[in-house]
């Protein structure tokens, strides 16, 4: 199954030389805003709704705001958008809001219906009636389901959206909760099935059974019909790990048992059950095991590895048979290898395809492998040139499967291949947003140590190269995670089609080139993402695209901590900030929630050595007296147990403090997406283009 999250992030849209900076406030020294870090204390909760009200007041009375709300919610609502379906067993699943079915509906249907026009839809689970009838804002968070006929699923329900989860056993036949089945308390975890009566558990097993991170360390075999307390540990992991989580791989060949504990954020150690007992996978600790395919244990790299007398490169995906491995055979085969604007960005199954995305200087293309007679043969996958292809879904009991296609000014189309047939679009959303006159180019910056970082310009054809468009530059640069071309009808409402200029810069950190991007801006490499995204600044500048006073910058969660370095950095630059859910006290980042598990990217703030490298960057230690800096708009949300909301809180109350003007608005529920209704996310985007227009036009 291929995660389909991003899709909605999409629809709603976008979403030098630096000298050492005086911080006003040593690291020694006692932090007055602590109190704020009490996500729901109630002297915290008051001093949110008074910055609530105070920042919908200015925002909610620009010209515009409720147009684009209303546009954004129509979209959102809308009937006319791709229902994303997965393949499990005879049915599709997908889950739905609209404006009747705010909290949405979990439904499924047949191929042959889905491929009509309208199809007709099975609900399963009605959300929002399942919020009424037990008095909670739930959050539908997906579904296990028993391979492989799925008539079981667990289950999993956010209350507000948090990441903890409340896991229980569903029907699907019956279309009821299964009474005295299996049920999880809320908790960061996750199940997977081995079979009818027996479950594979990461949970809050009580005291000690967490990692530092705050995710399970320890994994247990349950049965059906006994008490959770009763099931046998499988494994246990060490208090400082990231992770611990034992999966089943169903294939059509054979089931797989795998446990992953992780090390850190970026390595990990990886076991299969063999004759009940653990077995390690010898592989390097920052490789990604990628499971199996026609029993060929598939690695992909993230450094270089000498194994078997050959040395295979960084990036490269390889193979090699898992009972010849067992047996001591340690020759590898490459199934693909990137180069140094390549990338391996996913890979997927179905029944005798392996499938591998593959970005090419920021653009997609498809590759059908087939191993046959001891070695893999590739196919091209005819689809449109020039954007960003997404695999939705692959069918392992058969060789069907789904991606999408987009750009930033065409809307996406889905795709249905089959039998290595020319995959045909089925969907497609029809053209929110006219892009007649709007052009989209892909330029090169030069950063502070001559790496060349593209980015992606959308503007109008008529735009006059005198710097007064107002521009909006959107980044990330962090976890591996790329940034690619997609079709955001938000965007197009509310800036492209005003006259606004979008950009979508790739700087080091993401992973449009693969694991050596990300790799040179970890830790004390950190500056150069940031340097990068001042190039891309300088060089739209330089362009004549835009100018200081119209320039506006953008990010969320990691995003929005590199927003907060900028604006710190060089608040001469920029005109207006929207930094969403963000990261923005790195003295504190590691004792909040999920944030001791990234310290592999950024490093340990408690170690003398690496806190001289994170405190020339952290923005809440950064921000200075006598400092103009630009009106920042920060986003977050309460339930949001991964990123604490504490960041955005603190660093709102300590520019106020400095007498800095800021906008602050905290949604209530949304967990690290900030938002989980339509309404929701409809607000956030007329809330930041506003903001956006009020300070750039």
């Amino acid at each position: 199954m291929v995660c389909m999250k991003r899709h909605l992030s999409i629809l709603l849209g976008t979403i030098m030389f630096v000298l050492p900076l005086q911080a006003t406030q040593t690291a020694d020294e006692v932090d007055p805003y602590l109190w704020l870090e009490e996500v729901k204390g109630e002297r915290a909760l008051d001093w949110v709704k008074a910055r609530n009200e105070a920042t919908l007041a200015v925002l909610q009375a620009q010209p515009g705001f409720e147009e684009v709300y209303a546009k954004t919610l129509e979209v959102l609502d809308s009937d006319v958008r791709i229902p994303y379906p997965q393949f499990q067993g005879k049915h599709l699943y997908n889950f739905w809001k609209d404006k009747n079915n705010e909290r949405g509906l979990w439904r499924r249907t047949t191929l042959a219906e889905y491929l009509k026009p309208a199809p007709q839809w099975e609900v399963l689970l009605d959300i929002d009636k399942l919020c009424r009838e037990e008095g909670e804002q739930w959050v539908f968070k997906g579904a296990e389901g028993l391979y492989p006929d799925y008539s079981l699923f667990m289950v999993h329900l956010s209350r507000g959206g948090a990441d903890a989860v409340v896991i229980r056993e569903f029907d699907a036949e019956t279309k009821q909760f299964v009474k005295d089945g299996f049920s999880l308390p809320e908790a960061k975890g996750s199940v997977s099935w081995k079979d009818r009566d027996t479950l594979y558990v990461q949970t809050d097993f009580g005291p000690g059974s967490q990692t530092d991170s705050g995710y399970p360390r320890i994994a247990r075999l349950w049965k059906r019909g006994t008490p959770l307390s009763s099931a046998t540990t499988v494994f246990e992991g060490e208090t400082k790990d990231v992770s611990v989580g034992c999966r089943v791989v169903n294939t059509p060949e054979r089931q797989y048992d795998v446990i992953r504990r992780g090390i850190t954020f970026y390595t990990s150690h990886n076991y299969v059950i063999e004759d009940g007992r653990p077995v390690k996978i010898d592989i390097p600790d920052d490789a990604n095991f990628g499971g199996f395919f026609k029993n060929q244990m598939l690695v992909r790299l993230r450094s270089d590895w000498t194994i078997g007398g050959k040395t295979h490169p960084q990036g490269a995906l390889l193979s090699i048979d898992y009972d010849k491995y067992l047996q001591g055979d340690r020759t590898f085969d490459i199934v693909a290898e990137p180069n140094e604007r390549s990338n391996v960005k996913s890979f997927a199954r179905t029944h005798n395809v392996l499938l591998v995305d593959i970005l090419d200087n920021v653009k997609s293309s498809l590759y059908e492998y087939r191993y046959e007679k001891g070695r893999w043969d590739r196919r091209k996958v005819e689809a449109p040139p020039l954007g960003t292809l997404n695999l939705v879904s692959t069918d392992r009991q058969s060789d069907q499967y789904l991606f999408t296609y987009e750009g930033f000014l065409t809307p996406t189309s889905l795709y249905y291949a089959a039998d290595s047939q020319t995959p045909r679009s089925i969907k497609q959303l029809p053209d929110f947003f006219a892009p007649d006159g709007l052009v989209t180019e892909q330029f090169e910056a030069v950063s502070k140590d001559g790496t060349r970082i593209p980015y992606f310009v959308v503007r109008s054809k008529q735009m006059k190269l005198d710097g007064s468009s107002p521009t909006l530059l959107y980044g990330y640069g962090g976890f591996e995670i790329e940034m690619l071309p997609a079709y955001a009808p938000a965007t197009g409402i509310a800036w492209l089609t005003q006259g606004g200029v979008y950009v979508l810069a790739n700087i080091r950190g993401g992973g449009e080139f693969g694991p050596r991007w990300h790799q040179a801006a970890l830790k004390e490499n950190r500056q150069r993402a940031y340097d990068d995204f001042l190039a891309v600044t300088e060089d739209l500048v330089k362009r004549k695209i835009t100018s200081p006073k119209h320039l506006g910058i953008m990010g969320g969660s990691n995003g929005g901590l590199l927003v907060g370095a900028m604006f710190t950095q060089r608040p001469e630059l920029f005109n207006a900030v929207v930094c969403l859910v963000p990261l923005l006290d790195m003295k504190r980042y590691n004792k909040l929630l999920a944030g001791a598990s990234w310290m592999a990217e950024y490093g340990n703030p408690d170690l003398p050595e690496e806190w001289a490298y994170i405190s020339k960057y952290s923005p809440y230690q950064n921000l200075r007296t006598g400092t103009k800096y630009p009106p920042v708009f920060f986003y977050t949300s309460t339930a949001d147990d991964r990123v604490h909301p504490g960041h955005a809180r603190k660093m709102v109350a300590k520019m106020e403090g400095l007498g800095h003007k800021v906008y602050y608005y905290e949604n209530m529920e949304g967990g690290h997406a900030a938002a989980s209704t339509n309404k929701q996310m409809a607000l956030r985007t007329a809330l930041s283009y506003s903001y956006l227009w009020m300070q750039l036009k």
